[in-house]
């Protein structure tokens, strides 16, 4: 049985919490329990790329071995010009570097035999033979998956590729962001899709939303009496949202020159997040009602104003290979904004990202108001360690901390802080769970589209973004291994941002 252990995470360990019996929850369990899907060809377009060699491909390998996959095919379409063989030979090793559970060779065999291959260059004149050819050895009713890892500006004309080959009917498209740059770029790619797809058809993808810590925060929210009376603004101080990174843009300097932190990180994930934080209750946990709330949160999101922004840019950038000399392209975003209903007035929201940060992490934190202190003694350090933390930690580790005052032991009233922490890791079923994108992808087979961002959800965040956009604040610049400008302290004062943080999370001991 897995224990809901003490948090060292910020604070001091407090008392450890047994949760009841979760049963069996493998993945295979999953699996044998998910509605049955009809056949699919799934067609990736970019399939010799990064993201399908790291995520896509085994990925997708891992929801064969679940059983989570109906019968399928797999069509890569991509630059090199290669066979099947070899981009089978591609897909395995793909498969044997990144996948995160085993595989024997008789899965790896089963799956690869599903797996075809069409260079770009002969997509248009090929693509269409070979998908029907699959959908027919398929049988009545196969379903078409389209997943465009491919660069924005290369969108546009695969879209109109499937037009040309007739691969719209009975089918689905997941895209990757960015979904424009700015408002009119949105609305531009919005209705080129839309000339070809309905927008049912579309499915925007955020792996952010597909995290089992994302989906936590609605579990908690909703599930529990102990959180759902107090989440607003009579009980919350303030929210932030912290996505450091200690990487640089290494091999992306060409796309991020071109688009920066904000337009990579804050307009599609930190939103994202955002709206699931601060969403009303839906009617169901199901695509529609999710998605009105969702877009409540936008549609009451003021406009960003500069003077609440904080840019930079970590020394060094400049000399990036790929990056002008004199770019002003910010690798470093923190801003403040706020959320104008009745809900959230007068709760500030800050949000965090950068490249080549002190460490790299996605914390949520819930900061509830102090009560009044006047009853305890001066010397009884109660309010030194800052207010009561609710802590998501959106890392595969899926942790949630508590934090809260305790008496410490002895004479006299002292106070210090304790917590309390759970960890997927310390569950039976560490190990078990969905990875975002194997999740998100079995999602859009099914057609649900909980998890995924609209086209609504994209222009109003442009739409707020403008005043940012047509008026940035210069770019600061920062250290390397650091936590941004100096300037983002006066941002956030008085309160103070909870990375990084006082002491670290305790270590889960391996059983």
């Amino acid at each position: 049985m897995s224990k809901l252990r003490p948090l060292a995470g910020t604070d001091h360990a407090g008392p450890s919490v047994t949760p009841e019996p979760l049963g069996e929850d493998s993945l295979e369990a999953v699996g044998s329990q998910a509605s049955p899907l009809p056949p699919h060809v799934l067609v990736i377009f970019g399939a010799t790329g990064d993201l399908a060699r790291r995520k896509l491909l085994p990925g997708l390998l891992r929801l064969y071995q679940a059983g989570l996959l109906p019968e399928f095919r797999i069509v890569g379409v991509s630059l090199e010009e290669i066979d099947e063989v070899e981009f089978r030979a591609v897909a395995a090793k793909a498969c044997r570097e990144f996948a995160r559970h085993a595989f024997g060779q008789e899965d790896w065999h089963e799956f690869s035999n599903r797996l075809s291959y069409v260079p770009h260059a002969s997509a248009h004149k090929q693509l269409g033979g070979v998908v029907k050819g699959l959908q027919s050895e398929l049988g009545e009713g196969t379903c078409l998956l389209h997943y465009l890892s491919v660069p924005p500006a290369a969108a546009e004309d695969v879209i109109r590729m499937l037009a040309d080959n007739d691969l719209v009917d009975n089918a689905r498209v997941i895209m990757e962001k960015p979904f424009g740059t700015d408002l009119a770029s949105a609305r531009h790619l919005n209705q080129t899709l839309h000339e070809v797809l309905r927008e049912e058809q579309i499915f925007r993808i955020d792996h952010f939303l597909g995290k089992e810590a994302a989906l936590n925060i609605l579990a908690l929210r909703f599930a529990n009496g102990l959180f759902e009376p107090i989440w607003n603004r009579d009980h919350i101080d303030h929210i932030q949202i912290d996505v450091p990174e200690t990487l640089g843009v290494g091999s992306r300097a060409a796309f991020y020159e071109g688009t920066g932190a904000y337009r990579d990180m804050v307009v599609t994930h930190l939103m994202q997040i955002l709206a699931f934080v601060a969403m009303e209750p839906p009617t169901a946990l199901a695509p529609e009602p999710i998605t009105e709330e969702k877009n409540k949160v936008f549609r009451s999101l003021r406009p960003l104003d500069p003077d609440w922004v904080v840019r930079g840019q970590y020394e060094g950038y400049t000399d990036e290979p790929g990056v002008d000399p004199s770019s002003s392209t910010e690798t470093f975003v923190a801003l403040r904004n706020e959320i104008d209903n009745w809900r959230w007035s007068g709760v500030k929201f800050y949000l965090r990202t950068g490249k080549r940060m002190a460490e790299s992490a996605r914390i949520i934190s819930i900061a509830f108001r102090e009560p009044p202190q006047s009853m305890f003694p001066g010397d009884s350090k109660v309010g030194r360690y800052g207010p009561d933390h609710l802590t998501f930690d959106l890392d595969e580790s899926s942790r949630v901390s508590l934090s809260f005052y305790g008496k410490k032991p002895g004479m006299g009233m002292v106070l210090d802080k304790a917590s309390m922490q759970f960890s997927l890791e310390e569950t039976d079923y560490a190990g078990e769970t969905l990875e975002a994108y194997e999740r998100l992808i079995r999602d859009a087979m099914a057609g649900d589209r909980t998890l995924f961002t609209t086209a609504t959800d994209i222009e109003r965040l442009w739409e707020i973004s403008e005043p940012l956009l047509q008026s940035p604040p210069p770019v600061k610049p920062y250290p390397a291994g650091s936590w941004g400008p100096t300037e983002i302290g006066s941002l956030i004062a008085p309160n103070s941002w909870r990375l990084p943080f006082a002491r670290r999370w305790r270590r889960v001991p391996v059983s």
